[in-house]
């Protein structure tokens, strides 16, 4: 028999799944958060949140089942916060359309029957709606370029650079070339610091629930989370061999987004892309140890919540233009995806377009937000076009 591979190897996979989810879209959430009207601190907050509850959820779902399960924060449900933007009543509304979106997730475990409802979405419908959204954030690097040539130009060479080289790693490493640009714009500035900035907090605040904010914000963030990250995560994770129980899966999600939601924490959910990082033959040749891969990935996160007011800071003090475009690249996959899968079926294109049309309009009519008319209008030409004559 071969000898086992050392257990480093699982650790050292959890490690690096967390990193690059982390390093890949914290940009996305801080964006968004402001977005949707917090302040520096309570955008901060929101990102400690976030982190913190998904390494609980990691370490709780792949101790508890023995599967290298592991929770991101909704990083399309971010993007959707930055497309939705102020919502009636402000940051508390915001927060209190976070608790709803926990209560619809945890409502998903106790009532399949809604479960059901959201998979009768036709995937097309969902994916250009989830396109749309993240259409005016991908555009970000190329405004950028023209607004701070000097700023954005290192960030998107060095991510096309390492897409050739190390495409695991690009953003990221976008990331580092962000934060290099940022460094040499404070030394030439010699701009005052404040170390405050550093300290992690977390920043309550009492919810507000407006109709407005239920309707166009709550209930797209249900459907992307859920179309766009649990869905999927569930299938790459059956693509390895693992079935990950639905319903623990979403209490413990459901959970964590609500334990987040007073201090800033959007949604979190099982991770799809970066699951196969934890999941995968490369974790661990014995799939029945890759289980730790999932516990390391946690407490990973649950370390990397510390230094999450640093990383806010950094956001804080970028020049113009860095941060975002950061933020469109780390979306690129997700775009290309998205517009592929809505228009995939050509029986179903002309109603994908006409969504992802309304959602990247960015319109909002009776308070309510472009993403959730941009689904009732494909729907409703999807209808017609469907309907027997």
């Amino acid at each position: 028999m071969p000898a086992a591979a050392p257990l480093s190897r699982p650790i050292l996979a959890g490690v690096v799944t967390a990193l690059v989810g982390f390093t890949s879209s914290f940009a996305v959430v801080l964006t968004g958060l402001d977005a949707v009207g917090a302040d520096a601190a309570q955008a901060a907050s929101g990102l400690l949140a976030a982190t913190l509850t998904m390494g609980l959820a990691c370490v709780v779902l792949a101790w508890r089942y023995r599967m290298p399960i592991t929770v991101a924060w909704s990083t399309p449900g971010a993007a959707l916060l930055v497309a939705t933007g102020t919502v009636e009543g402000g940051w508390s509304a915001a927060v209190g359309a976070f608790l709803v979106t926990a209560a619809l997730i945890l409502l998903t475990a106790l009532w399949p029957a809604l479960g059901a409802l959201i998979a009768r979405i036709p995937p097309s419908i969902a994916q250009a709606m989830l396109a749309g959204v993240l259409l005016p954030l991908c555009l970000a690097p190329i405004t950028g370029i023209v607004a701070n040539p000097w700023g954005v130009i290192p960030v998107v060479l060095t991510w096309l650079v390492c897409a050739r080289l190390a495409p695991r790693w690009a953003v990221p490493l976008a990331f580092v070339a962000a934060a290099a640009v940022v460094a040499v714009s404070l030394a030439q500035e010699r701009a005052p610091f404040d170390p405050g900035l550093l300290v992690p907090r977390l920043e309550l605040t009492a919810p507000v629930f407006t109709v407005g904010a239920l309707v166009g914000l709550a209930l797209p963030l249900f459907i992307v989370t859920m179309a766009s990250q649990n869905v999927p995560g569930i299938a790459i994770m059956r693509s390895f061999g693992y079935e990950v129980p639905w319903r623990p899966a979403m209490l413990v999600t459901g959970v964590g987004t609500a334990l987040g939601a007073t201090a800033g924490g959007h949604a979190i959910n099982l991770a799809a892309i970066s699951a196969a990082l934890a999941a995968s033959p490369d974790a661990d040749p014995d799939p029945k140890r890759r289980w730790v891969a999932g516990v390391s990935t946690g407490v990973t996160y649950l370390v990397l919540g510390g230094f999450s007011a640093a990383f806010a800071a950094l956001v804080v003090l970028a020049p113009v233009a860095v941060i975002p475009a950061v933020a469109g690249l780390a979306l690129f996959a997700a775009f290309g995806s998205s517009v592929q899968q809505a228009i995939d079926d050509p029986g179903e294109r002309l109603p994908a377009v006409v969504t992802f049309l309304v959602a990247a309009s960015g319109i909002s009519v009776l308070g309510v937000s472009a993403a959730f008319w941009a689904l009732v209008a494909g729907l409703l030409v999807r209808t017609v076009l469907h309907t027997s004559r």
